[in-house]
């Protein structure tokens, strides 16, 4: 697949940023002109993936969070949102619905489901003490099936 444009982007793990990431992204694939339902499901998965950095890989320190969205061929959009944070140590485990690390009772756990549920495809890698990258993948419908 042809890269037919590309944006990277940095910024501190701060809880006001989540919804700035959300906006950038959603702006840059604006030029795919995406319905306002692939739109809303791209949003929303990024806000997780990037609260996911904020909330667990950073703690209580702030360190920051990359992301790199790429326009393929034929519609088709990655993002890949990474950290350098404490890691994830069993993948399978945090990727379960209702599991979270967070001991306060105030997540639920479904971030990784909500953004397999909203994209077309989720990847993560991680590893302990050197970060965790999330890479999703979404093809967008065409014009004609729109």
């Amino acid at each position: 697949m042809n890269v037919l444009n590309e944006m990277k982007l940095s910024f501190p793990s701060k809880s006001s940023n989540e919804s700035f990431a959300r906006v950038a992204v959603s702006a840059f694939i604006a030029a795919l002109d995406p319905t306002i339902d692939e739109l809303a499901d791209i949003k929303t998965a990024v806000s997780e993936a990037v609260t996911n950095s904020i909330v667990h890989a950073y703690k209580d320190t702030i360190g920051t969070i990359y992301i790199h969205a790429r326009i393929l061929d034929d519609r088709k959009i990655t993002i890949k949102i990474r950290d350098t944070g404490c890691g994830i140590g069993n993948i399978k485990q945090a990727m379960e619905p209702m599991y979270t690390t967070c001991t306060t009772g105030e997540r639920a756990g479904l971030g990784f489901a909500v953004m397999q549920s909203f994209m077309d495809k989720v990847r993560v890698r991680s590893r302990p003490f050197k970060g965790t990258s999330v890479t999703m993948e979404k093809t967008l419908t065409s014009k004609e099936e729109s």
